[in-house]
């Protein structure tokens, strides 16, 4: 059943984009370029340690959610903004510092806290304009990643640090992201479908 659970996430995961990618498609939301690319390379540094930390259900989770920003990143080129500020290049840097020190140390560990540290950091800019222009953003794909981020933390069999710290961070990120929209256009008096 763990594994029905890990699966699962990590095919929800990748689903959870689709409402995101149509919304692009559609030009209802224009991706910040610079942000889903940090993401990315966070997504994907945790994606690696969690492998090299023997956490594969974790990794599950990440690899789809890689796959998906990624997508985005893709389709930002063409129909997103690209801001690049001081602020993103230091979040960069800082997840390839990360990068080295797990090298350097010989602890996936190490990159994982530091993708979820960087991630939190570059989630702050979203969450803010998620409040000021909630009709902007997309509540469903943050929605289904949190219910995806339960799912794995339902099928992890251990729980060591290295394998529920990504999963747990994403799940409260996204479901902040996803009641901030929705409080938001409730409060405004806009309408919750995409």
């Amino acid at each position: 059943m763990k594994e029905f659970f890990a699966v699962a996430a990590g095919i929800l995961i990748m689903l959870s984009s689709v409402p995101y990618i149509l919304d692009i498609l559609k030009k209802k939301t224009k991706p910040n370029l610079v942000t889903w690319t940090t993401w990315t390379l966070l997504i994907g540094i945790a994606t690696a340690a969690s492998f090299a930390a023997h956490q594969p259900r974790s990794a599950i989770l990440t690899l789809g959610d890689t796959f998906c920003t990624f997508i985005i990143v893709l389709l930002g080129i063409k129909h997103g903004v690209a801001k690049l500020s001081l602020f993103d290049f230091a979040c960069q840097a800082a997840a390839v510092l990360g990068l080295i020190l797990w090298l350097v140390f010989d602890s996936p560990l190490i990159a994982i806290i530091f993708a979820v540290t960087i991630d939190f950091i570059v989630t702050l800019p979203t969450l803010k304009h998620s409040w000021i222009y909630p009709q902007e953003e997309t509540w469903q794909t943050f929605g289904i990643s949190a219910l995806a981020c339960a799912l794995t933390l339902l099928s992890l069999s251990e729980f060591r640090f290295s394998g529920w710290i990504f999963p747990v961070y994403l799940l409260l990120s996204n479901l902040a992201l996803s009641s901030t929209i929705i409080y938001r256009r409730q409060q405004k008096g806009m309408s919750l479908a995409r």
